[in-house]
């Protein structure tokens, strides 16, 4: 495979998030321990954070008690609104996302050929994403460049859809804009919220991976909004994000998908016992 070499003599070198990979995965049941070392002991390295222009990464986790809060129950992004237990952000300088998906997809192989890729696991929910803006509550609260350095003791994912694609672009500007300073306020427990234009798989990841993300763009007007918090999602539920979808829907969104999740306690097995509901 023929590699575009990223280089440090051309090309951007400004500091900030640019793009994101967000990926959301389900390891097959009973293989939960053994995805989680897979992932962090090795995957997460070699996959991920060696990769030139990937600068920071972070895992969350989803208990089954954060699982049960999703919404809505149907949602166009996946069959079981509860799929997907661990969530992984990586942050992508700016300018540089074709050479690092170059440089990702050429390192897959080899980690492919050598055996060392985990395939009893699911992917719910992963695509390579460009960063639009950052709303934050005050000038106290870490910029999004440090945001996964000193992981938030809570992160709310959601997918909004705007009609179509055209109209994406009016819908990113009235979150960024009006909806998202109105809500993430001083005094509130959200300390930042990013907004990403969602894009399609990569056209390189396996066969049985594209196809299990074939929602994952929508219609093309999707967009992906993380909410950093100062404490765990579940004690703020219902006062802070039981509403956001009839919310979004005042400046003509749709809202796909809303999941919480807190940091995931890397190098151990902590919550691999609990992201199962009861009996499922």
């Amino acid at each position: 495979m023929n590699v575009a070499q990223p280089s440090a003599l051309t090309g951007p070198v400004d500091v900030g998030v640019g793009h994101a990979l967000i990926t959301l995965v389900a390891p097959r049941r009973g293989r939960e321990r053994d995805y989680n070392r897979w992932y962090e002991d090795d995957h997460f390295w070699a996959g991920g954070l060696y990769c030139p222009w990937i600068f920071a990464g972070r895992r969350w986790t989803a208990t089954r008690g954060l699982t049960e809060l999703r919404y809505p129950a149907v949602t166009p992004v996946v069959d079981d609104v509860a799929d997907g237990s661990y969530l992984t952000t990586y942050w992508i300088a700016s300018g540089r996302l074709r050479e690092a998906t170059d440089w990702l997809a050429a390192m897959n192989a080899r980690l492919g050929e050598e055996g060392r890729i985990f395939t009893d696991r699911d992917h719910v929910y992963t695509s390579f994403t460009d960063h639009v803006g950052t709303v934050y509550r005050d000038s106290g609260v870490p910029r999004d460049v440090f945001s996964l350095m000193d992981p938030a003791p809570g992160l709310v994912l959601g997918l909004v859809d705007a009609e179509s694609a055209d109209d994406r672009p009016r819908l990113e500007r009235w979150l960024l804009d009006d909806y998202l300073p109105a809500a993430v306020v001083p005094g509130g427990h959200s300390t930042s919220a990013m907004v990403f234009r969602t894009n399609p798989p990569d056209p390189r990841l396996r066969p049985d991976v594209l196809d299990r993300l074939a929602r994952v763009a929508g219609n093309g007007g999707r967009l992906t909004i993380l909410w950093f918090l100062d404490r765990d999602p579940a004690t703020q539920w219902t006062a802070t994000f039981a509403r956001v979808g009839e919310e979004i829907a005042v400046g003509g969104g749709e809202l796909t998908l809303l999941a919480p999740f807190i940091p995931s306690m890397m190098g151990t097995d902590a919550y691999a016992d609990v992201i199962r509901p009861q009996g499922g």
